[in-house]
């Protein structure tokens, strides 16, 4: 039963570092549109979206080389995020 809570409990911290995160990129992608570029504020919210579905996708499979090319595939989007928020 002890198990049980503590998953829980990492769970819930998990879901509140990424609520975290997304708040932070949201903040990024704001501060773009505010700097007069809208086409860039764009590019940088469909990466965020496109990380999300690719995070969620990692987290659900259990084969080992999908699971390299999804961690493969974030890293690159979180590259291109980085450079473009630069």
């Amino acid at each position: 039963m002890g198990d049980a809570g503590e998953g829980l409990v990492d769970a819930e911290s998990r879901l509140a570092e990424r609520m975290d995160e997304v708040e932070q990129e949201r903040r990024k992608a704001r501060e773009a549109v505010k700097g007069g570029d809208p086409e860039l504020a764009h590019e940088i919210e469909s990466c965020r979206l496109a990380r999300t579905e690719l995070q969620r996708q990692l987290e659900r499979t259990g084969n080992k080389v999908r699971k390299t090319q999804l961690s493969k595939a974030i890293a690159e989007l979180d590259r291109r995020v980085t450079k473009l928020s630069t």
